[in-house]
């Protein structure tokens, strides 16, 4: 087990939720390869970064977490380490380390690819989502030659299951022979989307989700920092119900409603989620056209979750339980739960199923959420 750190001037830069994970790993005897799984938003990313800097880290003691003094952790936190490497979508990028790329430069292109085409999607301009095969190529081919400061290299990729079949395919060719002082973690919030030969190649470990009284504890701390926040606890413990108890997400969601910058992708995101759920508490009388042509610019994903967990609400309903998502339109629920036609609403659900599995590569965004839509409105009819 790692030895306690000892110095006062460390910091934690990752959630307290995290720490029996941390204490459970080796910095001295690592795997190859470590696979970190876990919902999407409850902070593994930011435990993965720290993961990285500890490794890398030549501090001349066996610290159980980086010293933040040496020149290996000066060079990390600038973005210029070289035997760290990060493999992300464009899309991801601003969570990696300051400095690896131009935040500014960055968002004014966010803001001009937010242009539509005449079918109302986003344009091909838009961040990319995938990993290509050429940024995996590149990484992999490097990892003939030795580290360049004669330590650990670490490969980081997130989140795993976005690579294409391609760049998996290349990938797994290192981990079956895995290159001398290399590190790989790997990140998924779907582990049963990475294919079953990675993950047999991993040491495989959970990220934990916080209990709702230390997420909401730990948000609201979070939020104290920001000047001129005035959430009060019941709109952040509403907002942590929707996000499904994970933290980072709802952390970013206040900051995003915060600032209100309607150009800003996670805004566009909470707009038309609730344009969503306001159009489905209306059952039967839900305007599904209209509605899918208010929130098709929203990523297919934050669409496909938010109906997931309404319809996970309608059916704990109609089987005499309670909304876990949103129990703040409770009433509205339980109405519909009792107009709904449970063969149809169990219909609904495995569609929902369906589309979360092809989620990344919607043939044509509105098409599929008009059909989705409509769908959800026979639930509610003979």
């Amino acid at each position: 087990m790692m030895t306690s750190q000892s110095s006062g001037k460390q910091t934690s830069n990752f959630a307290p939720w995290f720490k029996s994970t941390w204490e459970s790993l080796n910095l001295l005897n690592l795997p190859s390869a470590v696979l970190i799984h876990g919902q999407s938003g409850i902070g593994k990313f930011e435990f993965a970064i720290e993961l990285a800097k500890a490794i890398l880290c030549e501090s001349a003691a066996p610290l159980s977490r980086p010293c933040n003094e040496c020149e290996a952790c000066h060079w990390f936190e600038s973005a210029n380490h070289p035997d760290f490497i990060a493999l992300v979508p464009e899309t991801h990028r601003k969570l990696l380390p300051h400095g690896d790329f131009d935040v500014e430069a960055d968002s004014s292109k966010k803001s001009k690819a937010i242009s539509s085409d005449s079918d109302g999607e986003a344009s091909e301009k838009k961040e990319k989502k995938n990993i290509s095969i050429e940024e995996t190529r590149n990484a992999i081919e490097g990892l003939s030659i030795g580290t360049h400061r004669g330590g650990s290299r670490v490969i980081l990729i997130y989140p795993l299951e976005m690579l294409r079949s391609d760049s998996a395919n290349t990938l797994l060719k290192s981990l079956e022979e895995p290159p001398e002082n290399t590190i790989f973690i790997l990140l998924a919030d779907r582990l049963d989307r990475v294919l079953p030969t990675i993950r047999s190649r991993c040491r495989l470990v959970s990220a934990p989700r916080p209990d709702r009284s230390t997420g909401l504890e730990w948000l609201r701390n979070q939020m104290a920092l920001v000047p001129n926040s005035k959430f009060s606890s019941a709109e952040i413990e509403s907002i942590y119900d929707e996000q499904g108890g994970a933290p980072y997400a709802v952390l970013q969601s206040l900051i995003a409603r915060h600032h209100q910058d309607d150009k800003d992708e996670l805004t566009i995101a909470i707009q038309a989620s609730n344009n969503l759920l306001r159009a489905m508490s209306q059952g039967a009388r839900i305007e599904w056209l209209d509605t899918a042509e208010k929130t098709q610019k929203a990523r297919y994903s934050t669409l496909l979750s938010t109906m997931q967990r309404w319809t996970a609400d309608l059916l704990s309903s109609a089987q005499m339980g309670h909304p876990r998502y949103y129990p703040k339109h409770e009433a509205a629920i339980q109405t519909l739960a009792k107009q709904a036609r449970m063969p149809k609403l169990l219909n609904f659900w495995k569609s929902l199923v369906h589309a979360r599995r092809h989620e990344n590569h919607p043939l044509a965004t509105r098409i599929q959420l008009e059909a989705l839509l409509s769908q959800y409105q026979q639930i509610f009819e003979d």
